[in-house]
């Protein structure tokens, strides 16, 4: 919980650092507060739809949680993501991981 509440205090000092949010949602991953994780990569990738990164485990979180739909939407969206900025390491590792859900 000492990250988490690291991470939370330097949001507030820069609450829009998709770094810092997704550094966090990974941090209530392990804290079993896949609510709170899934909020944050929604928020990021809303935000900042080229924080490829976020794509993978969101769809992953959800995908884990039993959201299969969203899952493979994410992953798509992530597919698509990566090809747009020429990341085709970051589009391979999605499009394997959506090929094996599908």
């Amino acid at each position: 919980m000492e990250k988490i509440e690291k991470l939370r205090n330097y949001l507030q000092e820069s609450p829009d650092d998709p770094f810092l949010k997704h550094a966090l949602a990974l941090e209530y991953i392990k804290a079993g507060e896949d609510g709170k994780a899934r909020e944050l990569f929604i928020d990021i990738l809303t935000l900042d739809p080229d924080y490829v990164g976020s794509y993978y485990h969101l769809a992953a979180l959800l995908e884990r949680t039993g959201d299969r739909e969203a899952a493979i939407s994410w992953y798509e969206k992530g597919m698509a993501a990566a090809k747009r900025l020429g990341d085709q390491h970051a589009f391979n590792e999605l499009r394997s991981v959506y090929e094996d859900l599908i």
